[in-house]
């Protein structure tokens, strides 16, 4: 009989190792389903097919995160302009739980950030978090990211309904 041995790394969850890839990649008509999959476990709402009909046209905007070639998370983002106004909004962006901690959605973030400064002219960033996510806003909290309001009943069907609006501001107010 033949033998083939296999070399298997196990690695903690929540550690953090420098054997671990993270990368960034596309959202394609070839894996919307994954970002669809993703986005149903790791949020409380429901997403319509519109949606995901309009991710696919956002481009560097939407990017799936991947883990040593896994699919973990996703991010996806729009600008807004209301009068003289431009804003980025973070509609997702979210790691499956036992891949938080790794880097993953920092790098996500990193990425709007970097975004943001190549489109030019973005005046904030801005989000909602569901009141309670005290880890989401913590997270968001470290990179600059403000409350600066709270959007009564703004969830339909979960508990709290209430969210946050987040922001991040972009540039300094000139007199």
């Amino acid at each position: 009989r033949a033998f083939i041995g296999i070399s298997i790394r196990i690695m903690p969850v929540g550690s953090r190792s420098s054997g671990g890839h993270i990368e960034l990649g596309d959202v394609t008509v070839h894996n919307l389903k994954q970002f669809k999959k993703l986005n149903s476990v790791v949020f409380p709402i429901s997403y319509t097919e519109k949606f995901y009909k309009d991710v696919l046209e956002l481009g560097e905007l939407a990017k799936l995160a991947y883990f040593n070639d896994l699919v973990v998370g996703g991010v996806c983002c729009r600008i807004e302009v209301t009068g003289d106004q431009r804003r980025l909004y973070i509609m997702t962006l979210g790691c499956l739980a036992a891949y938080r901690r790794l880097g993953i959605g920092t790098a996500m973030l990193k990425h709007v950030l970097k975004i943001a400064d190549e489109v030019g002219n973005i005046d904030n960033i801005y989000l909602h978090v569901q009141v309670n996510n005290s880890e989401a806003l913590e997270f968001y909290q470290k990179f600059g990211f403000r409350i600066v309001d709270t959007k009564e009943q703004y969830y339909k069907r979960i508990d709290p309904p209430h969210a946050f609006v987040l922001q991040k501001d972009l540039k300094e107010d000139t007199p």
